[in-house]
């Protein structure tokens, strides 16, 4: 019976210490996930867009989004 209880407090650890690593895991996603999109934000406010006023700003993303990024970047590049 003791080795019964041994293994299954062994098992348990191990799953706790899975839960805690998937926890980390977790959080360093988030944090690079974060970073991205400061980055990107970053990125946007130092190039053309960020030099738009607010309304013209809206306009050409609500054009942007009916069109899609795709045909965006075809008509961009013709």
């Amino acid at each position: 019976m003791k080795w019964e209880r041994l293994i299954v407090s062994n098992l348990e650890k191990e799953r706790a210490a899975i839960r805690e690593e998937e926890f980390r895991l977790a959080e360093r996603k988030k944090k690079l996930a974060e970073r991205e999109a400061a980055e990107r934000a970053n990125a946007i406010g130092k190039s053309v867009l960020g030099k738009l006023d607010q309304q013209r700003l809206t306009a050409l993303l609500g054009r942007m989004k009916t069109l899609g990024v795709d045909e965006v970047e075809k008509r961009l590049s013709a």
